[in-house]
Formats: C-alpha cells, structure tokens, sequence
C-alpha cells in the first residue's frame, strides 16, 4: 500500500496500484474484496450463458437451417470459439496497456449484445436464411448458406467472437484484482474466487445447454438468440452495480513493448560492456574538443558512474539458469539509447517466457474439449435421446460435466483443498502446476473412453442394419455421457489451476495478458482440432479410400480411430507437461517451491 507522505491518514489505506471508477486512490477496505468479486462471478454467469448457450447447439444450427454438411459445420463453430478465446488476448492486452479491465468489459459486453441482435434477426426472417429443406429426403437438394445471408451470418457471429474475447480477456482478472496479494488471507480468497469463477462459468452453461438449447430446438432459434441477447443485456447492469467499489488496476503501458525491446536488446547488444574509454579517445581526435573540456569532465563523471551501476545490474541478475541469454539486456552498453532496459524488465520478461510451456501443454487438452461442441453433439442425435417421456435435445448433453463441477468446485475449495494444506503444510495446498497435471492426465483417459463408447455405438448401428438409416439408433445417450464426464473434470482443474497459476505468476503489469493465455490456449485447441481434422482427411483419403471423417452421415466416419489418435497425442503431451513442471520454480508468495 502507498506510504507516500502529506496525508498519513489517507497515504496508510490506500491500495498502491490502484484506483476507484473516478480515477481516486482506492482505499483499502472500501474497494476490493469479496462483495466486489460477487458483481464479477454474478455477470460472468449471463455473459457465459449467453455465449454457450449458442456456441454448445451452433453445430446443429449450421446443420438443419444454414445446409452446412457435418465436417464443415464442426470446422465452422470450432473456428468460431477459437476466434473467441484467441481475441481474449486482446482484452488483456487493453486492459493491461491503455485502459481499466472495467472499461474493457463494458465495451465488449456491447460488442456482443450487437453481435447477437444480428444474429436474433437472421433467425427470425425466412428471406435471411436459405430456403426450408428436408434432409432426411436423400433426393433433397438443399441450398448451402451463401452470398448476403451467410455475410449476415458470420457478421453476426465473430462480433460475438470480439465481445467474448474481451470479456474474457478482462473479467477474469479484474475480478482476482479486488484482493490484497499481500497477505495469505487475500492470496486464499482469490483462490476461493478463481474456483467459484469456474463454477459461475458452469452456472451460465447449465442454463444454456438446458433451457435455451431446449427452447432453440422446440420454440425456434430465434428465441434462443433472443435469450442470449437479454442476457447479455442483463450483465452490464449488474457488473455497474458493483461500480462504487471496485478497485481497478491502473494501466502501466504495453507489456508487449517491454517483452519486444528486452528480446531485440539481449539480441543486438554486444556479448560485452563497451570500454567508455574508446568513446573518450574519440573525443580527442574532435576539433571542438579544445572548447568542451567542460563537458567532457562531466561526461566522464556520467560514463564513470554508468559503469558503477552496470556493475550493479551484473550483481543482480542471476549469471546463470534458464534464458541467462537475456541478462544481456542490461548487462551489455545498448546499441541505441532506446533498447536501454531496467533490471525488473528483463526479469519480468523471463517470467512471462517461463509460463510459455505451460500454456503450450494444454492446447491438446483443448483440442479434446472442441469435440464436445462437434462430434460428441452428432454422436448424441444419432442415438436415443429420450429420458422417460421427455426427448433431450442432443447439445444438452454438456449437463452431465456442468453439474459434476459445479458439485465438485465447492467440495475442492472448501474440504479437498483445507485437507491438502493440512497435509502438505502449505499454504496452496495441491500446487497449481500438480492440478493442471491431474486434468492433462484426465484428458488422456477422457479420449479412450470416448473411442471405446464409439466403437460401441457402431457396433449397435451395424447389428440393427441402420447404418445408412437417420433413424436413431437403440442405444441410449448417457453412453455419450461417459466422455463428457471425464472431459468436464480434465477441464475444472485445468482452467481454475491455469488461470490461477498465470495470474499469480506473472509480473503485475502483465495480468491481464497472461491471464489471457488461459483463453487464447482454448483457441489454440479449436484451432488445432479444426487443422487436425482436416490433416486426417487428406492422409487418410487417398488410394480410393474414404477419409476417416467424411461422409454423407455420422455412421460412415471412423470417428473411433480419430479418438484413438486423440489419446496418443494427449499421452504424448502428458508426459511432455511432466517435463517442464519439473523444472519449474515458483516465484510467488504462498506457491509450493
């Protein structure tokens, strides 16, 4: 906190760092805390119901009423959420550089409400949508979305895209930014807020994949784009309500211009200190040097006293370890008085390029996590969906893992966690990185349970002589619901541990970026899915054979050996994670070293 002189009273609490909406010091115990981090999980619950409650069903959508076929529907809303989560990185980098994550949530909010209007009158008008058809006729041509209306469409969508990634981008950490981490009661609390965060996030998809998914498929998706549009409306408000004491982190500038200049100086600066003594010798042989003795005397007190606190930087940076390379930075006289950097600039930058294999490690479990949204969604509406009297729309399924963390996040926090740091008699309890862990290696038995469930469901089709038949078949789709249990728990101790673990971990002028990393990882994984796809085609599509995923329906896929591959690559990635969590040193307080 600022000790600053003039107003003791006053300089005693108030929050170093930080401001109030009217750009006033914040005062401790005024601003910050927890009642302020419930306006951010309560807005987080409306701003992801409106978000998933299209994103989970978007693949049927572009199926029944855009005429999308199935492989390019699943690359359509997985290159729709990858955008989503890749452009968080531009809200953390707002929030950090230029402006407060408050003013960049506001603004993405009514990014995303505009977005979804368009949306909501796409699907409200017949002439914005191609012509009714019925593809359960195999003599049926249907007119594939284009020109105008599929313009529309994608308008409509990736505004979406731009107001979720700033959201995301800013929400998350403005609200771990409302406690003091200072003190271990502070640093637990916003533990305690990363975990509800999750289970906020699981709050907003429940009512997604249930009510509105329900409503889409029964009243009309104009409704469900409705719902969404109200629900976003309805967050801003009560993201304000919190207004008068949030406590926001005042921006430091581009955390990217510091990571570009440290990188271009440890590159271009010599491997030594220049001796200034050749830059004295050259004075010499000036003809204005008779007139500047002066001067000169003075540059030599300044050159001398440069090469004291060059000596200085060189006792504090570590000679050794990882990314040494970069002390060069400061260590070595600049080439320009522009790549001139401090000691905590170069440090900053290691941090950041230290959390780098992390956030590479968990793209594959994204990766996974696209296949809920796209094949495990096809994979449910060719089985049956009926529970008792009632038909469950196949984009619901997503209930089953939503309800386990929502279960399990407050079991975690408040026994799993107080039980742990017992044990371990530290302050974490089960460290960041071992969490993660656990969710990699979930990921891993996610993707063989899901080929095994596949397998299966082939099997049943081929006994009953339905294979080539869009009836659905006599095997119920709790079967499905074995993946997205062990998928739903991959992602709560991923998320929650990444975002937790990146927010700590990094440099207080880089938060909110590297918080993003968090995201911008789920939109590698879309990404990815997306590229993987498409390379499985191409090396599986030739000879005369059929590609493994491609094909008039679900059933002349091999959408079992694709999971098989999924589970390689994630074993292969868990053990590559093991590698670089090892080497890790914790650098901030409360953490497991």
């Amino acid at each position: 906190m600022d000790q600053e002189g003039g107003h003791p009273q006053m300089a005693a609490t108030t929050w170093d760092g930080y401001v109030d909406w009217r750009s006033r010091p914040a005062i401790a115990g005024r601003h910050g805390g927890m009642l302020a981090a419930l306006f951010v999980l309560v807005a987080e619950v409306l701003e992801n119901l409106a978000y998933l409650a299209n994103a989970s069903n978007l693949v049927m959508y572009m199926a029944e009423y855009m005429h999308v076929s199935p492989s390019r529907a699943a690359n359509d809303v997985t290159n729709f959420m990858g955008t989503a989560f890749l452009l968080a990185l531009l809200g953390g980098f707002l929030s950090d550089a230029f402006f407060t994550a408050y003013r960049i949530y506001l603004i993405s909010a009514a990014i995303e409400f505009l977005g979804l209007v368009i949306l909501t009158v796409q699907a409200k008008s017949a002439s914005l949508k191609p012509p009714p058809c019925n593809q359960a006729d195999p003599t049926a041509v249907c007119q594939e979305v284009s020109g105008r209306k599929a313009a529309m469409l994608f308008a409509g969508l990736y505004l979406v895209a731009l107001g979720v990634g700033g959201i995301k981008g800013s929400l998350t950490s403005h609200g771990a930014e409302q406690f003091d981490d200072t003190t271990p009661q502070g640093r637990k609390q916003r533990s305690t807020f990363f975990n509800y965060f999750v289970f906020c996030l699981s709050c907003g998809c429940l009512i997604a994949v249930t009510l509105v998914v329900w409503i889409e498929d029964n009243k009309g998706w104009q409704w469900g784009f409705g719902i969404s549009t109200l629900a976003i409306f309805l967050s801003i408000p009560i993201f304000l309500a919190g207004t008068a004491i949030y406590r926001n982190k005042i921006p430091s500038g581009s955390p990217l211009t510091t990571i570009f200049k440290v990188s271009v100086a440890a590159t271009l600066n010599p491997c030594k200190s220049r001796n200034t003594s050749n830059a004295i010798a050259s004075m010499n042989t000036s003809p204005a040097y008779a007139t500047t003795q002066t001067a000169q005397r003075k540059q030599e007190a300044f050159e001398a006293g440069a090469e004291d606190d060059q000596k200085s930087k060189e006792a504090t940076l570590p000679s050794n370890g990882s990314l040494s390379f970069l002390n060069r930075a400061v260590t070595s006289k600049p080439i320009h008085r522009s790549l001139e950097c401090s000691v905590q600039q170069v440090e900053d930058v290691k941090v950041v390029l230290k959390l780098l294999p992390v956030f590479a490690c968990t793209i594959i479990l994204n990766c996974c996590l696209a296949q809920l949204s796209t094949f495990s969604v096809q994979q449910a509406s060719t089985m049956d969906t009926k529970l008792g009297s009632l038909k469950v729309p196949p984009a619901s399924l997503p209930i089953f893992p939503v309800l386990f963390i929502m279960i399990l996040a407050p079991v975690y926090d408040h026994f799993i966690i107080p039980f742990a740091r017992r044990a371990t008699k530290t302050e974490t309890g089960i460290t960041h990185l071992q969490r993660i862990g656990i969710g990699l290696a979930l990921s891993v038995l996610a993707m063989a349970v899901a080929a095994l469930v596949e397998i299966k469901r082939k099997r049943v089709a081929t006994d009953s002589g339905l294979l080539a038949s869009p009836d659905p078949l006599p095997i119920t789709f709790f079967w499905i619901a074995l993946q997205y249990l062990f998928l739903g728990s991959a992602d709560l101790f991923t998320l929650a541990g990444l975002l937790e673990f990146f927010f700590s971990e990094a440099p207080a002028s880089m938060r909110s970026l590297a918080t993003s990393l968090s995201w911008a990882s789920l939109a590698m994984g879309y990404y990815l899915s997306t590229v993987i796809v498409s390379i499985v085609n191409s090396a599986t599509g030739h000879s005369g054979h059929r590609p493994w995923l491609k094909g008039e329906s679900l059933n002349g896929y091999h959408l079992e050996r694709f999971y098989w591959l999924m589970c390689v690559l994630s074993g292969l990635n868990f053990v590559n994670y093991l590698f670089w969590a090892s080497r890790y040193k914790y650098r901030s307080a409360g953490s497991s070293k």
